[in-house]
C-alpha cells in the first residue's frame, strides 16, 4: 500500500521518481481502508527536505499511510516559503482535536539552547503531554528526542567539546525487540550533533530500555513503553548526500568543523560518499509502523483511552 500525499507535494514526485508507492487524495478516496494516521512535527529549518526523507520511509510498507505535515502554531520558518508552509501544514493548534497512529517530531538546530529558553518550548509541552491521549506511539528524533526524554524524565543533554559527525557504528543491544527485527549485530547510522545523552542516566530513570548504541557516540535508540514513545538521537532518515551538505555549508562559511567520519571512501571528500544505514533505516521504520498497525485500535477515537 501507498502513502497518501498532495500531488503537488515536492515529495510526491520525487519519491515518485524513486519508485515509492505514493496515491493522491482522489486515489485514496476509492479505497475502503483506515489508512494509519501519521503526524510529522517537522521542526528542521528545511521542511520540504525534512517531509521527503520522513515520507519516503513511512512510505516503503505494505501499509496504507496518510501524512500530516504539523508546525508550530507561532514559529515562523525562514527556510521554507510561505506558500508551501501555508498549502501543506497545519498548525499545532489547528489539529490538537485530532487522533493520530503516530507522531514523528523531528530534530532542530537548537541545540545549544537551555530546552526552556527555546521559543516555541511552551507549545511543545503541551504537544508532548497531548501525546499521552491523542496519539498511539511517538517517535522523537534527535532534539526532538532529546526533548521528550528530558520533559518525560527530567534526563538533560550535555555539550560536546566538538560535533560528533559522521557514521558511527552501533550495536544492536536487544535483538529481541520487535522493533529491531530483522537488524544485523552492528551497523552505522549518520550522527550529526553538538549534544549528547549519558548512557548512566538514562539507567536510572525507571522504565527505560536503550535499544541501539555506540561506544564512541554513546545510547541512539532508547524505548519508553509508559510513554508509548521511542527516542532516537541520530539520523537514519538522511539521504546519501546530507552530511556532505552540511559539511560544504559549514566549509563554505569558513566554520571550524571535521571531516564526517566513515562517510566518504577513504575519508575524502572529493570522492561521491557513500550510503551505509538505507537498509536498516527502512527496517526500524517499517517495524515501528507494523508495531503501530498491530495495537493501534481500529477506531481512530479510542486511542490514548
Amino acid at each position: 500500500m501507498p502513502i497518501k500525499l498532495p500531488s503537488d507535494l515536492p515529495a510526491y514526485d520525487i519519491l515518485s521518481n524513486e519508485g515509492v508507492m505514493v496515491m493522491s487524495d482522489d486515489q485514496a478516496a476509492h479505497q475502503d481502508i483506515r489508512p494509519l494516521q501519521i503526524g510529522l512535527l517537522n521542526l528542521m529549518p528545511k521542511k520540504i527536505q525534512t517531509e521527503t526523507q520522513f515520507a519516503r520511509l513511512i512510505g516503503a510498507t505494505p501499509l496504507q499511510i496518510e501524512l500530516t505535515l504539523i508546525r508550530m502554531t507561532e514559529h515562523q520558518t525562514r527556510n521554507t516559503s510561505v506558500q508551501h508552509m501555508d498549502a501543506f501544514y497545519q498548525s499545532f493548534q489547528d489539529i490538537k482535536h485530532r487522533k493520530f497512529d503516530g507522531l514523528i517530531i523531528t530534530g532542530a538546530p537548537i541545540e545549544h539552547l537551555p530546552f526552556e529558553e527555546v521559543t516555541y518550548w511552551d507549545e511543545l509541552i503541551e504537544v508532548m503531554e497531548w501525546t499521552q491521549t491523542n496519539v498511539h506511539s511517538t517517535f522523537g528524533v534527535c532534539w526532538g528526542g532529546m526533548a521528550m526524554i528530558y520533559h518525560f524524565h527530567r534526563i538533560q543533554k550535555h555539550m560536546l567539546d566538538a560535533k560528533a559527525f559522521g557514521c558511527f557504528q552501533h550495536a544492536n543491544l536487544n535483538p529481541a525487540s520487535p522493533y529491531l527485527r530483522g537488524f544485523s549485530d552492528n551497523f552505522v547510522i549518520p550522527v550529526s550533533r553538538w549534544t549528547e545523552m549519558r548512557q548512566p542516566e538514562i539507567d536510572a530513570a525507571k522504565g527505560l530500555n536503550t535499544l541501539l548504541g555506540s561506544e564512541a557516540a554513546g545510547p541512539c535508540l532508547v524505548e519508553d513503553s509508559a510513554h508509548r514513545a521511542l527516542y532516537i538521537f541520530n539520523h537514519f532518515e538522511y539521504d546519501s548526500g546530507t552530511l556532505k551538505e552540511e559539511y560544504d555549508r559549514d566549509v563554505a562559511a569558513g566554520t571550524p568543523i571535521n571531516v564526517p567520519m566513515n562517510y566518504y571512501p577513504d575519508d575524502n571528500p572529493a570522492m561521491p560518499p557513500e550510503n551505509r544505514w538505507r537498509s536498516h533505516a527502512h527496517l526500524l521504520y517499517g517495524n515501528w509502523l507494523n508495531q503501530i498497525y498491530q495495537s493501534t485500535p481500529y477506531d481512530a477515537e479510542h486511542i490514548g483511552l
